[in-house]
């Protein structure tokens, strides 16, 4: 409630006024407990604003972690979701034994293309890194082995890119097979990781501003005992006396959502030249992702409820001590 001289002695006229009409005493005093906590908080700028701000720097780092997890994976959807499967075959092969064999892997389902590397296409390769090139001219003879250049199909999943590999691995001719995609499972287990450590991190600093509106709520009402002692025993219900804290507590969860996506977008403009640069180096590919703009207007409706919980929960428990 409001320390406006006015506020507090219109209610008992206006409800003893409504008193035939209940339905429009109850939205007459929903109005003004929204307007009067809205008031009310306005009324002391500093405490208000480092209230909000604490909350909305909490509700930013989430937003701000999910937002560098998904550029992670746009990253790797950049290098590729799948790659090649690299099979070494054993020396002394033959051309038209390679090309059955090359031919027995194409007709496989889990299977997209397969390339066929020489060993000419291998020294030419060598011939072209640095360091390589005097070296390779004193060989009497090409000791690089075919290589074949298996890519699986999109769809199979790391266990069936593995299950490709186990079965290349038993073929005839074959010497060693290399999987390069490898490490494609390794940074999706570590972003399955950091996806549940963001969910984690946001449920505890979603509990932390729930927190800080119920120790908010919790000293005003402390601070109104006499008035709220007065209401009472004029015969105000509880849900009347605690309407206008539930409304504070909503305005301070709204407010400290919006705070969030505004630092949110902060933290996505401050990595714009950063990730562009980085996405020039990948020739384009890489795909600069931003927060969703559903997630952005579901903070601030998040936090309003996140306040108007914590609101609800003190004041009950506050007026229920005073009775």
């Amino acid at each position: 409630m409001d320390q406006h001289p006015n506020d507090q002695l219109d209610i008992a006229p206006r409800t003893e006024r409504s008193r035939g009409r209940p339905v429009a005493s109850w939205r007459e005093h929903h109005g003004w407990s929204a307007a009067a906590s809205l008031r009310r908080l306005f009324s002391r700028p500093l405490g208000t604003f480092l209230t909000i701000a604490v909350m909305g720097l909490a509700l930013a780092l989430p937003l701000a972690f999910y937002l560098l997890l998904a550029n992670v994976q746009n990253l790797g959807d950049a290098l590729g979701q799948n790659q090649a499967v690299s099979a070494f075959l054993k020396p002394g092969q033959a051309g038209a034994a390679v090309e059955a064999l090359a031919t027995t892997l194409r007709e496989r389902v889990d299977v997209a293309a397969v390339g066929v590397k020489t060993p000419q296409q291998g020294m030419d390769e060598l011939a072209k890194m640095q360091g390589f090139g005097t070296a390779l001219h004193t060989l009497d003879e090409n000791p690089l082995p075919y290589v074949l250049e298996v890519m699986p199909k999109p769809d199979i999943g790391a266990d069936g890119v593995e299950r490709l590999v186990t079965d290349m691995r038993a073929m005839h001719g074959i010497d060693q097979v290399q999987d390069a995609g490898s490490w494609r499972q390794r940074l999706d287990a570590l972003l399955a990781v950091g996806n549940r450590t963001v969910l984690v991190l946001a449920a505890m600093l979603a509990l932390a501003a729930l927190l800080v509106v119920a120790n908010t709520v919790r000293v005003d009402i402390s601070s109104r005992a006499e008035e709220i002692d007065v209401l009472m025993l004029v015969g105000a219900s509880r849900a009347f006396v605690r309407r206008p804290y539930l409304y504070a507590g909503i305005w301070y969860g709204l407010l400290s959502g919006i705070i969030a996506a505004g630092v949110a977008l902060v933290v996505e403009f401050a990595l714009v030249d950063p990730v562009t640069q980085l996405s020039h180096a990948y020739d384009g590919k890489l795909q600069v992702g931003g927060l969703p703009w559903w997630l952005l207007a579901a903070v601030p409706v998040g936090a309003a409820v996140l306040g108007w919980l914590g609101a609800r929960l003190m004041s009950a428990w506050q007026l229920r001590k005073a009775v």
